[in-house]
């Protein structure tokens, strides 16, 4: 069976979208799904974040321009069904390369599509970078679903309207007519603060049927991580970022059928 292909992406930087992408795709392997994350950012901090070095020629950057392929790139990890392709500094130049290339919004996808129509894989996941660039375009058109991640503060909700307007666009211009929101997932929600409930309230009236069940917390432990080259689950799988990731996982799993998949 096809991939499902998740694009995490949000023009707002420092919103937990790589935190997200990482702990996700970790979280879909621990359950039995096998899941390839992809790094598109060329900041690479998801590549860094999992404790993989940054090193020339390991990103999609040489595929994009019919250099190898995708599968040349798949990394393995510690993680059982959990698997990498990295990212580095050569793919910022892809945000103007791409651009001079004949059906610039769907290189990614063709450079992807053996992997995602392969039966290696039940979920792949974009991690974007944190605009609304081609790369992120790239991710969009190659996606089935936009998985958004959604800061909870009042700013986020005005980049929210932003980001679903050019899914619509990508849509009506029948760049991916098929792409669709799969969730809304609430980050850095604190509990404590009026502001978190209310922004995620508003949310909830406006897109009832697309939040997730699931909030992730305001969490140091989930800021730390990264810095020792681990998901939360193995820096701190009894935190309450590991606990809420985990059943993150499980809806995501649940909601587009992926461990009817890993069973196929």
């Amino acid at each position: 069976m096809a991939a499902t292909v998740f694009s995490i992406a949000n023009q707002k930087g420092g919103v937990g979208k790589t935190t997200t992408a990482v702990n996700l795709a970790f979280g879909l392997a621990r359950l039995g799904v096998p899941t390839l994350l992809v790094d598109l950012d060329p900041q690479a901090n998801a590549t860094s974040g999992l404790g993989f070095a940054k090193e020339s020629g390991r990103s999609l950057y040489g595929p994009l321009h019919g250099e190898g392929t995708a599968a040349d790139k798949v990394l393995t990890t510690r993680q059982e069904n959990f698997f990498l392709i990295p990212s580095e500094v050569d793919l910022a130049a892809i945000e103007i390369e791409l651009g001079q290339k004949a059906n610039y919004l769907v290189q990614l996808r063709e450079v992807l599509r053996p992997l995602a129509e392969s039966d290696r894989f039940g979920a792949i996941v974009l991690d974007c970078p944190p605009a609304l660039g081609l790369i992120s375009m790239n991710s969009l058109a190659a996606a089935n679903y936009l998985l958004i991640a959604l800061q909870c503060e009042y700013l986020a909700m005005e980049g929210l309207s932003q980001i679903l307007n050019v899914v619509e666009q990508l849509k009506k211009a029948g760049v991916n007519a098929n792409l669709a929101i799969g969730g809304i997932v609430f980050t850095m929600f604190d509990v404590r603060t009026n502001l978190s409930h209310q922004v995620a309230d508003e949310v909830r009236k406006h897109f009832p049927a697309l939040v997730f069940d699931t909030a992730i917390p305001r969490s140091v432990r989930l800021s730390e991580a990264p810095s020792f080259g681990q998901s939360i689950y193995e820096y701190d799988p009894f935190s309450a970022g590991a606990q809420a990731y985990g059943k993150l996982a499980d809806e995501v799993a649940q909601r587009f059928g992926l461990i009817k998949k890993s069973r196929a």
